[in-house]
């Protein structure tokens, strides 16, 4: 099916979904790749792990064009190779996202709504977070929680952050889509977030992008290196 949604979020921002209906082929012939490209496609085994990897690639493509590529930095956070854009990625089962700003660091997360994340709700909710006990709304809820968590963790960029003790998402009503706020405190990190979240077919997709007032283009002044597959 390719790219189900392409969303300009604001004059630099821009968020992407791709749905994966294609096969390795087909995709393979949607995307250009590199020799380092190459080689870590051809580490993977599974047909699975090669259809995410081109999936991101084509998506990428569309989003900013076939030259894009993909860097990490010392901590692992992806980059544009061109140092254009912060960029954020997240795949579960059929579906693709990205997430990518030239002047705010972001985070994305989107999760297939198959377990039964009540049974894990002990681990990465806290006591002030509030969950519906509506059993029709409850597992959506638990996973806005989940994937907000995911993104807060991806956007703060920092080792040693608890879901459940250091990143707290305010109580709100479930809502098909909707705006939440959530913070991350810990001794190095003392901010609050907006963040947005909707729902497609059984999936949860949950976003959040922030201008730190003092964010330098990406890969500028850092290490770069090529990216580990993903």
């Amino acid at each position: 099916m390719g790219c189900i949604t392409k969303h300009y979020l604001n004059e630099s921002a821009i968020l992407g979904v791709w749905k994966i209906e294609e096969d390795i082929k087909t995709l393979m012939g949607m995307v250009e790749l590199d020799e380092d490209d190459r080689k870590k496609y051809r580490v993977f085994k599974s047909n699975s792990r090669k259809l995410e990897f081109l999936s991101v690639r084509a998506l990428l493509a569309e989003l900013v064009g076939k030259d894009a590529r993909i860097v990490y930095n010392k901590n692992n956070k992806p980059f544009l190779k061109d140092g254009s854009r912060f960029i954020s990625i997240s795949h579960s089962h059929k579906l693709t996202a990205i997430l990518c700003s030239g002047n705010e660091k972001v985070g994305i997360d989107l999760e297939y709504m198959s377990a039964n994340i009540g049974s894990i709700a002990f681990k990465f909710l806290n006591r002030k977070e509030k969950v519906t006990k509506n059993a029709e709304d409850r597992k959506y809820h638990l996973y806005i929680h989940w994937c907000a968590k995911e993104s807060l963790y991806k956007i703060c960029d920092k080792e040693g952050i608890s879901f459940r003790n250091n990143i707290r998402i305010h109580p709100f009503e479930v809502k098909e889509s909707g705006e939440i706020k959530g913070e991350v405190r810990t001794r190095k990190i003392n901010e609050s977030f907006d963040l947005y979240y909707s729902r497609y077919d059984n999936y949860a997709i949950v976003w959040t992008k922030k201008n730190y007032g003092d964010n330098k283009i990406p890969g500028e002044g850092q290490h770069l290196i090529v990216a580990r597959p993903r």
